[in-house]
């Protein structure tokens, strides 16, 4: 125990007095800022994916995009995410002869990585609706698109709604990962403090509680979420 108290004290020492909270607080708004922001580029990407995947393939464009998208789901789910930041920030971006700051990349590259695991939930969420929705929006003169933006597409969202939250909570663990490409995380604030300290079990122990307490709350909402719409469907 009193082993223990001086590994603790040396941690704050790092942690307060030399300003390494700091980094904590850079590190925890990004892990925030790329799990927030690549869920919601996800779910516009998988909206599409979805779409596309879904629409009648009578045609020649539909059959082409539907092979299009099946190959990106397929690149994007068979790759870890590790791998896909390399590629992106170390391959893709210098070929391309764009320079993007890391953090940027992390987020482009979550969202795209999302959008793959989005577009099967909102699939199935879109195939869970009943068919009678399609039905009764053509028939009263909308289009497909719009009858599915507008009818289908909502319905889908209240289905897969817990679903999607643990998508959301998959990203905000695997932000843990940015630190391969330069990004700064939680995981980077923390070495920082086990690196000056030369003592890692505080600062990894403190992580492991913040990544906790974050998919706790993180699980929370989407239960209110949850409870908030159950009670709308009651209303209606």
């Amino acid at each position: 125990m009193e082993n223990f108290d001086k590994k603790l004290d040396v941690f704050w020492q790092i942690f307060y007095n030399q300003n390494g909270y700091i980094k904590v607080l850079t590190g925890l708004h990004n892990t925030l800022y790329i799990a927030i922001v690549g869920l919601a580029i996800g779910i516009v990407i998988g909206t599409l994916i979805a779409i596309v995947r879904v629409i009648p393939k009578d045609k020649r464009l539909p059959r082409i995009l539907n092979g299009f998208c099946t190959f990106y789901v397929g690149m994007f789910r068979g790759t870890p995410m590790v791998v896909q930041l390399l590629v992106g920030y170390y391959v893709i971006l210098p070929l391309i002869g764009v320079n993007m700051p890391a953090l940027n990349v992390c987020v482009l590259v979550f969202g795209f990585n999302s959008g793959a695991y989005v577009s099967e939930i909102m699939r199935g969420g879109i195939l869970s609706v009943d068919p009678g929705q399609m039905e009764a929006g053509r028939a009263v003169g909308l289009s497909y698109g719009v009858t599915m933006l507008k009818i289908v597409v909502p319905q889908a969202i209240k289905n897969i709604l817990p679903t999607m939250g643990n998508e959301f909570i998959t990203l905000i663990k695997e932000t843990s990962v940015v630190s391969f490409v330069g990004a700064a995380d939680l995981y980077v604030a923390f070495n920082y403090i086990g690196s000056n300290s030369y003592e890692f079990m505080v600062p990894y122990l403190v992580m492991a509680i913040i990544y906790i307490v974050l998919v706790a709350l993180a699980s929370m909402l989407i239960r209110l979420m949850e409870r908030s719409l159950r009670k709308s469907d009651r209303r209606n």
